[in-house]
């Protein structure tokens, strides 16, 4: 099964989740794309997205997943302890979502800004689409 996550690339705290995220997946289950490139609008008008959608998005076979959900549904690949995250899907999604656009809405002024989205190191490439 696709697993692709599109996150925002010119937030410094969204390039910081995907380079943690590579770093627990040693399976490989994701790959990832920027909401900014060609690709990345192409899968949002493919599923449907939202264009108002400006954070992490989670695409699972032929679902999508936003906010909360999405991270949540992420770190259940995740090595380590990063599964057990996963019960946090018991809290009411309202709440979670409240907390997640919190953060969203000021990623930018606690974390800052590129001006480009992040280039991958070379090793990694294969894991983004093009």
């Amino acid at each position: 099964m696709k697993r692709i996550i599109l996150f925002d690339g010119v937030c410094n705290l969204c390039n910081s989740s995907v380079q943690f995220i590579m770093k627990h997946d040693p399976n490989i289950y994701f790959q990832f794309a920027s909401l900014q490139s060609e690709i990345g609008q192409q899968l949002m008008a493919e599923y449907r997205i939202p264009s108002t959608v400006e954070s992490v998005v989670l695409i699972e076979g032929d679902r999508y997943y936003l906010e909360s959900t999405a991270a949540l549904k992420i770190a259940k690949k995740l090595d380590h302890i990063y599964p057990m995250l996963f019960g946090f899907i018991i809290i009411p999604k309202p709440i979670r979502n409240f907390v997640y656009r919190y953060i969203a809405r000021n990623r930018y002024r606690w974390f800052g800004k590129k001006d480009n989205c992040m280039l991958p190191k070379p090793e990694d490439r294969k894991r983004f689409l093009e």
